[in-house]
């Protein structure tokens, strides 16, 4: 079972660096996130996500990648103001990275390892792609970018991992 490197340095908008170890107690919805998408509106369902579920133990995490057709830039700063602006997001949106090749970031090399409904590893193939991952670290689910944030197979999956 693939496994978050929660020790892993993220970068936050502001240039600061953390980890994502005191959201280990969490479940987490990661996805590979653009401004300038036709799946950009899922930034709606992701909020609306964290509304619902954060309060029982959910977070939804954005990480902004600039590698599927030019689609995401702008600056770090540019990408904040945008999600907040446009989407009202809250849920936290880190410094862009790579999500593919040999420079992605460590945090993505993990997720990759996981598989789909279909049994698919590999590449993240698009933007808006979600990875859940269940309190403790362990991935248990990985969504491809036309899958709709608030689709029943995403919504079941956070559900099941969510305290009762």
């Amino acid at each position: 079972m693939t496994t978050l490197p929660y020790d892993a340095t993220v970068v936050t908008v502001s240039g600061d660096e953390t980890t994502l170890g005191e959201l280990r107690d969490k479940a987490l919805l990661i996805v590979n996130v653009a401004s300038r998408c036709g799946l950009t509106p899922q930034y709606e369902q992701l909020e609306k996500l964290q509304a619902e579920y954060g309060p029982r133990g959910l977070q939804v995490v954005g990480f902004p990648c600039n590698q599927f057709a030019g689609q995401e830039p702008g600056t770090n700063e540019e990408i904040a103001a945008f999600c907040s602006a446009t989407y009202g997001v809250t849920f936290p949106v880190y410094g862009k990275i790579k999500v593919n090749g040999m420079r992605s970031h460590p945090i993505y090399k993990a997720l990759r390892k996981a598989t789909d409904a279909n049994g698919r590893a590999g590449r993240v193939g698009w933007n808006f792609e979600k990875f859940l991952v269940a309190p403790g670290g362990a991935v248990v689910g990985r969504f491809r970018s036309k899958t709709k944030p608030d689709a029943q197979e995403v919504v079941s999956a956070i559900e099941a991992v969510l305290p009762a």
